[in-house]
């Protein structure tokens, strides 16, 4: 069988976005980071080489994440987050034995379906001189890229964001694009950036260009996808990886009490322990050596290694990193980062008083998370005191701290210390 086209997987770029959470493509969704457990699936799908774009602050995690893994990986770094035009320009570098070889370029932090990766393939090595698009096959409107497409599935233009009454098919552009031939492709890209034209789609127009003189075909998708660009997409992804656990997985050496309760499918992974009263319902995982105490409720959830979910604590569709501190407490619809302590009392609300949408800052922009419930976004090393309450949407930067009795209602920058002023009176008993 012919070799599959060499991987060009884009984890650059700037995370800015995803406030106050870290770098997305390492964010973990079980035993890995992100761009590892794609990388494997890759492996799996038999991928032999893949080339990684990086960025200054994650590229030595990178380099030695990917030390492990049984394929030739080769990471170069995009200094300065430019596009992915730019981006695809760094890959260049790694691929001159052969510049003219094919290259399947996606994004690490879109989540598919292995089915679109092997449609993909399949349409490849029927003609590997074509260059196929995937298009998500979706109904309602996507502020996205759409493709135009003419009879028998060729791709004659990329539209991007045409608006609801415009869409010239019900097809959204998915970054996962197999290209016959990487230097006409770079060499395009060159000429867009050679333009001088300052908006920062150097790529789509390159090939919109390309798509004149060589036949660019759709290969269509229904599956799941979900991508990571706002933090609160974290839960996207959570739900995803949770729906692959299968039955009630324990560790050998894990602790669960009689007097606990496990339902559905749930991960419980090597030392946890589950102290008598505790429920943990499905799907739900539970890291290594995350202690769940008496009476506390986990659901559909995922809770990383060596948390402490304490006494009376319920967590409820949330993400909780490794090294977190929860203590009598509501955790609902919220992501939580690394080291994050939350005390005895606190409890993150979910849900507006009118029912609607919860919204939240990104970079000034007040922005739609497009649900209804959600809790808070905290970051790494945050402190939060007894009886803090978040609002719906809000955001909690590293090394924050909060003072007891805190009512949060709106975002708290990195490091910045936020607290209630109390006056104590005393009043005499005479008189």
């Amino acid at each position: 069988m012919a070799k599959h086209p060499v991987l060009v997987i884009l984890a650059g770029g700037a995370s800015s976005r995803m406030w106050p959470l870290r770098e997305k493509s390492l964010i973990r969704f079980g035993d890995d980071p992100l761009l590892i457990t794609q990388l494997k699936r890759y492996a799996t799908l038999g991928f032999e080489r893949a080339v990684i774009v990086g960025n200054p602050e994650n590229e030595a995690d990178i380099r030695e994440l990917v030390m492990a893994l049984p394929m030739t990986v080769e990471v170069v770094v995009q200094p300065e987050p430019k596009g992915m035009g730019d981006a695809l320009l760094r890959a260049e570098a790694a691929l001159t034995d052969d510049p003219t070889t094919p290259i399947y370029v996606n994004q690490v932090h879109d989540v598919v379906e292995d089915s679109l990766h092997q449609a993909m393939l399949k349409a490849f090595h029927k003609n590997q001189k074509v260059t196929y698009l995937a298009g998500r096959e979706m109904q309602e409107y996507f502020p996205g890229g759409y493709l135009v497409v003419a009879d028998g599935g060729r791709i004659t233009g990329i539209v991007e964001k045409p608006g609801a009454e415009n869409r010239p098919s019900n097809l959204v552009n998915i970054v996962a694009h197999i290209h016959a031939n990487a230097a006409q492709l770079f060499d395009a890209i060159r000429a867009e950036y050679a333009s001088g034209i300052l908006t920062d789609d150097h790529y789509e127009r390159a090939m919109d260009k390309l798509m004149k003189d060589m036949t660019y075909q759709v290969v269509p998708y229904k599956g799941v996808w979900s991508a990571l660009k706002y933090p609160w997409h974290v839960l996207d992804i959570m739900n995803y990886y949770l729906d692959q656990i299968n039955g009630q997985i324990v560790a050998e050496d894990a602790f669960v009490s009689p007097q606990a309760t496990l339902v559905g499918n749930v991960f419980i992974g090597a030392g946890a322990k589950i102290f008598p009263g505790a429920a943990v319902v499905g799907p739900a995982y539970i890291g290594a050596g995350t202690i769940v105490g008496n009476n506390a409720l986990v659901r559909n959830s995922m809770v990383l290694d060596r948390c402490e979910v304490g006494f009376t604590t319920e967590i409820a569709r949330s993400y909780v990193a490794s090294g977190c501190g929860m203590h009598a407490c509501r955790v609902l619809d919220s992501v939580f980062a690394e080291g994050v302590n939350f005390s005895a009392g606190c409890t993150t609300a979910n849900l507006r008083i009118d029912k609607g949408d919860v919204p939240s800052y990104i970079k000034g922009e007040r922005l739609s998370s497009g649900r209804n419930k959600l809790g808070a976004i905290i970051g790494c090393d945050a402190f939060l005191a007894v009886d803090v309450m978040t609002m719906p949407g809000v955001k909690v930067g590293e090394r924050a701290q909060v003072g007891p009795g805190t009512h949060v209602l709106k975002d708290v920058p990195n490091g910045q210390r936020i607290y209630v002023k109390q006056t104590i009176e005393v009043v005499s008993d005479e008189g």
